[in-house]
C-alpha cells in the first residue's frame, strides 16, 4: 500500500513539472510572437544590423543627377532644397539667404484721391445795405435800389451754359461737426448747404461757407407730418400757435445768420407737411420771404413750386433711406429729370459719409455726362400768382 502511494505521488509531482514547463514554453513563444507583431524597439543592435530606411546624411549635389529644367540658374532654388529628406525641417538659415525674396502683398484698402473741383470765387460778404435790426438780430430786407439776397450771395455759375443743370442742397449742416467739417472740405463749390436754425454755430459755418464760394439756406422747422411725435423744435412754426407766434419763430430763424439766398421747409428730415396744409398760413410765409428778398424751396418732393416766393420744390429726396445702392439709384433718376426737363433738384437730409462719399464720386463724372452742378439761385423760377413780381 504504502509503495502504490509514493508511485502516485511522483506521478503527481512529475505531471506538475511537466505542466509548468509547458507553461514557460508558452510563455516564451508568446513573447517571441507579440515581439515581432508590434514597432520595433529603438535597440542599437537592431539598428546596427537592419539596413538603414533613408541615408544618414543628405546626397551631395553633384551625384544627384538632375533634370535640364531644373538647372540652378537665380533666381532658382539651389537643387539640395528640391532632393527629398528623410524627414521635413525648418529651412537652414544658408537656404533661406539663397531663395528669391517674396514679393510684397498690396495693401488693402487703398483710398481712391479725392477728385479736386475747381475752385469757387467767394460769396459776396453780408452788406448792411441788405439788413434791418429785428427783435432777435439782423433781418435780410430788399435794398433801397432793389437788389436782392437772391443776387447779391448768389454762387459762381455761368448762366449761359446750355448744359441741363443739376441743384444739389445739403440739410442739416451745423449740428454734427465732424459730418459738417467732412461736407465743406470734400463737396464741391456748386453744392447748395441748408444750415439748420439750431446750430450752435451757425454764422461761423455760414462764413466758413462763403469762403467757400458755395451758397446757403436757412432751414425752416415746420410743423411736418406726425407731429408732435416728430417734433421740429420749440421755435417751429405750427398750425397750433397764433400767427404772431410764428411770425416771432420766424424772425428768430431768419436772424441765426446773414448772407444766405433764401429758405427751405426741411429741418432734421421733417418737412412740414401739416404746416404746408394750412394754405392761408403757407402762402403768407412765403409772400413774407419774397418781401425780404429770399427765395424759398418746398422740400416735399413732386408738389407745384412756391405761389408767392421766388424758388421750386425738390424732385428726389436722395437719401430715404440713406444706403450706398438707394442713393445712387436716386441720383441716376435725378440725372435723367434734368436731361428730360433741363433742370432737377435733389435734397439730401443730412451729410452723412455714405452721403458725401457718393455725391463727391457723381459729381466727378458729372459734366462728363453732359451734365452741370449749378447752385440754387440758378434753378429758382418766377411764382405765378403774382403779376407784378420784383425782379432780382
Amino acid at each position: 500500500m504504502a509503495e502504490g502511494l509514493s508511485r502516485r505521488v511522483f506521478a503527481g509531482w512529475r505531471g506538475l513539472g511537466v505542466f509548468w514547463v509547458l507553461v514557460l514554453l508558452l510563455l516564451g513563444g508568446g513573447g517571441l510572437w507579440l515581439d515581432n507583431l508590434g514597432p520595433p524597439e529603438p535597440r542599437e543592435e537592431a539598428v546596427a544590423e537592419a539596413p538603414p530606411p533613408a541615408p544618414p546624411a543628405p546626397v551631395p549635389v553633384t551625384e544627384v543627377p538632375a533634370p535640364p529644367a531644373a538647372a540652378p540658374e537665380p533666381p532658382q532654388p539651389p537643387a539640395q532644397a528640391e532632393a527629398p529628406a528623410p524627414e521635413p525641417a525648418a529651412p537652414s538659415a544658408e537656404t533661406s539667404a539663397q531663395a528669391p525674396a517674396a514679393p510684397t502683398p498690396p495693401p488693402f484698402d487703398v483710398p481712391v484721391a479725392a477728385p479736386e473741383f475747381p475752385p469757387a470765387r467767394p460769396v459776396a460778404a453780408p452788406d448792411p445795405a441788405l439788413l434791418e435790426q429785428g427783435r432777435f438780430g439782423a433781418l435780410p430786407k430788399v435794398g433801397a435800389d432793389g437788389r436782392t439776397s437772391i443776387r447779391a450771395y448768389a454762387g459762381q455759375f455761368d448762366r449761359q451754359d446750355s448744359r441741363a443743370r443739376i441743384g444739389i442742397i445739403v440739410a442739416d449742416i451745423g449740428i454734427s461737426n465732424a459730418q459738417t467739417e467732412d461736407a465743406i472740405r470734400r463737396l464741391p463749390p456748386a453744392v447748395t448747404f441748408a444750415i439748420s436754425p439750431y446750430a450752435p454755430r451757425a454764422a461761423q459755418v455760414a462764413e466758413r461757407l462763403r469762403a467757400k464760394g458755395s451758397e446757403t439756406l436757412i432751414g425752416l422747422p415746420l410743423e411736418p407730418a406726425g407731429y408732435p411725435l416728430n417734433d421740429p423744435g420749440n421755435r417751429a412754426l405750427l398750425t397750433g400757435r397764433s400767427s404772431a407766434e410764428n411770425i416771432a419763430n420766424l424772425e428768430w430763424v431768419l436772424s441765426r445768420f446773414p448772407g444766405y439766398v433764401g429758405a427751405i421747409g426741411v429741418v432734421g428730415g421733417m418737412r412740414g407737411e401739416r404746416f404746408a396744409a394750412m394754405e392761408q398760413s403757407y402762402l403768407a410765409l412765403q409772400e413774407s420771404l419774397r418781401n425780404r428778398g429770399l427765395l424759398f424751396v418746398d422740400a416735399r418732393p413732386g408738389v407745384a413750386g412756391p405761389a408767392r416766393a421766388w424758388g421750386r420744390s425738390v424732385d428726389v429726396i436722395l437719401d430715404e433711406p440713406a444706403t450706398r445702392s438707394e442713393i445712387e439709384r436716386r441720383l441716376v433718376e435725378l440725372e435723367t429729370i434734368a436731361k428730360a426737363r433741363g433742370s432737377a433738384l435733389g435734397l439730401a437730409n443730412a451729410a452723412t459719409p455714405v452721403m458725401v462719399d457718393r455725391l463727391v464720386a457723381w459729381a466727378a463724372e458729372l459734366e462728363r455726362r453732359g451734365v452741370v452742378l449749378a447752385p440754387i439761385s440758378v434753378l429758382i423760377r418766377r411764382p405765378p400768382e403774382t403779376a407784378e413780381n420784383r425782379t432780382q
